[in-house]
Formats: structure tokens, C-alpha cells, sequence
């Protein structure tokens, strides 16, 4: 693996959700989904509930994830975000497995939640940073 690799799997580590991107019939949509990293592997854990676990079987995907919502600008860490790139498979991991991404919600849109998994292999790893001067100002404009 890589640097930017394994600086990827690291940073993805320290957060727990991310975003699935992909397209069903056509048009694009993005997911949340849970991750963990297993074997080098990014494994998602999504609602079946809506069929994107099966538009993304054996499909190009995109998965992201950040720190936007929990790092502080100039606060002594950067802001970053890391993207996968690569083919989704439905797996079906082993109750071991399952038990690293700890409890699900209990309910997506008023459903029970059914998890579904997906496996992506990573062909494109991208590590995006941006860091701030402390002395900066921080603030939103209207």
C-alpha cells in the first residue's frame, strides 16, 4: 500500500460514517453508510431497505468520509477528507465481523433497520487537507 493509502485507512478510522456515491438507473445518489476497514478492505453497512446495496453490486462506487463536523479550525488540527474509489461487491461478513460496527439505528425513515454489506476494494485513494493559521478568523458570513 501506499502512503496516501495508508494515510487514508488511518484518517477513516477516526470517524465512523461516510458517504456512498454512485448512480441507480441513471441518476446519481449518495448514501450514509457505516464503515470499517478489514483486511485493507473498506466495509460499508447500509439500510437494504432502499436497494442501494444492489445497485452498487459490482459497480464503481465512491465512499468519502471527513472530519468537518468534529474538527475545530485552528484548533490544532486540519480539516480533512478521504475518497475511495473502486468496485462495491454485496459480502456477507461473519458475526465476528458484524460486531465491529458496533449497534445499528434502530430505525431509517420510520423502518426497522436491515443492514446490507458491502466490500469495496480501493483502485484511487485521494487524501484532501486544508489547514488553517491559527490566527485567522473563523466564523460564518451572511
Amino acid at each position: 500500500m501506499s502512503s496516501e493509502e495508508l494515510q487514508a485507512i488511518e484518517l477513516l478510522g477516526r470517524v465512523r460514517y461516510g458517504r456512498l456515491a454512485t448512480s441507480m438507473r441513471a441518476l446519481p445518489f449518495l448514501s450514509v453508510a457505516r464503515h470499517v476497514v478489514i483486511d485493507g478492505h473498506v466495509v460499508l453497512r447500509m439500510h437494504s431497505g432502499f436497494g442501494y446495496h444492489n445497485a452498487c453490486d459490482g459497480t464503481v462506487v465512491a465512499y468519502g468520509a471527513d472530519n468537518f463536523d468534529t474538527a475545530v479550525p485552528g484548533g490544532g488540527g486540519d480539516l480533512w477528507a478521504v475518497q475511495f474509489t473502486g468496485t462495491a461487491e454485496i459480502v456477507h461478513p461473519s458475526p465476528a465481523r458484524r460486531k465491529l460496527f458496533g449497534d445499528g439505528p434502530a430505525r431509517v425513515n420510520g423502518e426497522p433497520f436491515d443492514p446490507a454489506y458491502l466490500g469495496l476494494e480501493p483502485h484511487f485513494v485521494s487524501v484532501h487537507t486544508l489547514g488553517f493559521d491559527a490566527s485567522q478568523p473563523i466564523g460564518n458570513t451572511a
